[in-house]
């Protein structure tokens, strides 16, 4: 029963925090964007080279957090 319940509660999170990634992205990239160019005519950009590293380590905190959070909401 506890090998289960482990499986199930790491299948949760990892489930809900891939959905987050891949959502999400998108939505880093707008608002990426917005700070950018927020003083300029809307302008689209693909982040840098040296902005794609900190976008991931935010999202997947994120992700892990919206992930943890999910499963334990799920127990209640």
């Amino acid at each position: 029963m506890l090998l289960h319940t482990t499986k199930s509660a790491i299948h949760i999170i990892i489930v809900s925090s891939l959905v987050y990634i891949f959502v999400n992205l998108f939505e880093n990239i707008i608002h990426y964007n917005i700070g950018k160019f927020s003083n300029q005519k809307l302008h689209f950009e693909i982040p840098s080279q040296s902005d794609w590293p900190k976008i991931i380590v935010v999202m997947c905190f994120f992700a892990l957090l919206q992930g943890v959070l999910t499963y334990f909401i799920d127990k209640l």
